[in-house]
């Protein structure tokens, strides 16, 4: 087992080097990763390591880091944290004790975020990270950790809000009834905490308030009970498993309802992979690439997008974009501080405020990025369309999803 995890942590580590362009000049800042390249978080893990790698060569191949006097290239060490966050925390000690890296890179999940946040904490080392959203996180008191996407109570909540204010306009006088369907694990459970307190703030009754195992292979039980009781709006959130699995067998169980949101839509590649049965879906997303936002470095959101289909075969989903942002606000960070002390970069981090092209970010005192909002796609005629906040939006929402009896 220890060689072939070496072999595959060296593999990683190949990989990113073939991207980062020129071979690396003798001036470098490593900064270290364990992410999930293998186990239940392996493809959104690829997304987050492809994300992490076309920053660091665009910013390489743009001449690297100007630090004081001297000029950097960037390289990342990658370990394979199987998906497990023991093992995520060991490897962070590994990469700090080992490794003498100074500067980390978030995992993916927010379960893998807790397991390393204490580690990158207990010795100092800034932590920028992008795929740990679990509100949780930053009520723990972390001085060295900082994240680029919003928290977990945003995800859904643009859901919520829409039902409800779709009820209004009707005149519907009773109240909405809601199904929810989380995974067990600290992402989803801070998603659906927030969800149950939308609807209290709604006055919407939660009917099913269900949770799955984290092995997440059937949702059948959840879903009869969907069907039996007709809830006015279904949310579900289990990572790219759970999503992909939620379209599937409301499909193959004809499970109808008026309005079904998901988290990670994209990264499942709902379209690509049920397509009809995708449609009506309502998904929420840190980012999108229609979004006006831009920089010097990509441009803009849009042409982050096609720069990363060009690279990699495939449109970037919101893991992908918001791990380039992390990287940037390192490079922007070492530049401010002038100096790769790391009590300064921690300090630069922290007074950080900038437009990337994945959005604005400037960090609270809790590290959390307080400039960004979530923004909520439905699939429409095979493709994700923002439909809020109204200030994104590219079109009308597509409103009740009619029944299987009536869909091609």
């Amino acid at each position: 087992m220890t060689v072939l995890f070496k072999h595959v942590a060296c593999a990683a580590a190949v990989a990113a080097a073939s991207l980062s362009g020129p071979a690396l000049a003798q001036e470098t800042i490593e900064l270290g990763a364990a992410v999930s390249l293998t186990g239940k978080y392996s493809t959104d893990g690829e997304h987050t390591q492809r994300g992490y790698d076309l920053a660091v060569k665009m910013i390489n191949d743009n001449g690297g880091v100007e630090v004081g006097d001297k000029t950097y290239m960037l390289e990342v060490i990658y370990y394979d944290d199987e998906s497990t966050p023991a093992r995520g925390a060991q490897l962070a000690e590994r990469l700090i004790n080992q490794d003498g890296v100074q500067f980390m890179l978030g995992p993916y999940s927010s379960g893998l975020t807790k397991a390393i946040a204490p580690v990158t904490e207990q010795y100092g080392i800034p932590m920028v990270e992008a795929n740990g959203a679990s509100v949780s996180l930053f009520q723990e008191g972390y001085r060295y950790m900082f994240a680029v996407l919003s928290t977990t109570e945003q995800y859904l909540a643009s859901s919520v809000a829409l039902a409800a204010d779709l009820a209004e306009q009707e005149g519907r006088t009773e109240p909405l009834r809601l199904a929810a369907v989380f995974e067990n694990d600290p992402f989803s459970q801070d998603v659906r905490a927030g969800v149950l307190a939308d609807a209290e703030r709604y006055g919407i009754e939660v009917i099913i308030d269900d949770q799955l195992p984290p092995d997440l292979d059937d949702m059948a039980p959840s879903l009869a009970a969907v069907k039996q009781l007709k809830p006015d709006l279904l949310v579900v959130s289990g990572h790219n498993q759970g999503a992909a699995l939620a379209i599937k067998q409301m499909q193959e169980m004809r499970v109808d309802v008026p309005m079904l949101a998901l988290t990670h839509c994209d990264s499942a590649d709902i379209i690509g992979n049920f397509g009809a049965a995708a449609e009506y879906t309502l998904c929420a997303s840190q980012w999108a690439p229609t979004l006006s936002y831009s920089d010097d470095l990509f441009g803009s959101a849009g042409d982050f997008a096609k720069l990363f289909e060009e690279t990699y075969g495939y449109a970037p989903p919101y893991q992908a974009a918001e791990s380039a942002a992390a990287v940037m606000v390192f490079a922007d960070a070492f530049e401010r501080a002038g100096t790769l002390d790391r009590e300064a970069v921690r300090d630069a981090i922290a007074a950080t405020d900038m437009e990337t092209f994945y959005g604005n970010v400037r960090f609270d005192e809790t590290g959390k990025n307080v400039a960004k909002p979530m923004v909520l796609y439905q699939v429409q005629d095979g493709q994700f369309v923002v439909v809020a906040p109204v200030d994104w939006a590219e079109a009308e929402l597509r409103y009740p999803t009619p029944p299987w009896s009536e869909r091609q």
